[in-house]
């Protein structure tokens, strides 16, 4: 699944969920801009290891409708936050250790702000947005997390 949106004259200036690599880089001057003094990243990598126990790997999936819930959080973190810019991507398909699973960040004025229009969108990404984690653990068993109960 990949449609990323970008744009120059508005807040929301890339959103995308993709099973290629994911590039710090990208998503930084996705939200770069002279009025910005403040930038905050937020990165999200695949740990070995989860409540006690070993991680081999992670397999994400995404509803069809992921990207328009990103979209959904997106605009309202915008219009809520003073943010210049703001960015998020998020992977799917199968990740080892030290993958990146998401990176998000917002510009700002100031770095207040930024940080704090940054913990929302983290937050409300990984609360609202239909992306569920299978974690494959070292002895064997398996989780799935983020699924609808």
């Amino acid at each position: 699944m990949t449609s990323a949106s970008t744009g120059t004259g508005n807040v929301v200036r890339l959103l995308d969920v993709r099973d290629a690599p994911l590039d710090v880089a990208e998503v930084i001057a996705a939200v770069s801009d002279p009025a910005a003094g403040g930038l905050n990243v937020f990165v999200g990598a695949v740990r070995d290891h989860d409540h006690g126990q070993g991680v081999v790997r992670l397999e994400y999936s995404a509803h069809p409708t992921a990207l328009d819930r990103l979209a959904e959080v997106a605009a309202e973190v915008a219009a809520e936050f003073d943010a210049i810019a703001l960015a998020a991507v998020h992977r799917v398909g199968v990740l080892g250790i030290g993958d990146l699973a998401v990176v998000s960040a917002v510009s700002a004025a100031h770095r207040d702000q930024a940080f704090a229009a940054s913990r929302a969108l983290i937050d409300r990404l990984k609360e609202r947005v239909p992306i569920w984690k299978h974690q494959v653990f070292t002895d064997g068993t398996e989780e799935w997390v983020g699924t609808p109960d």
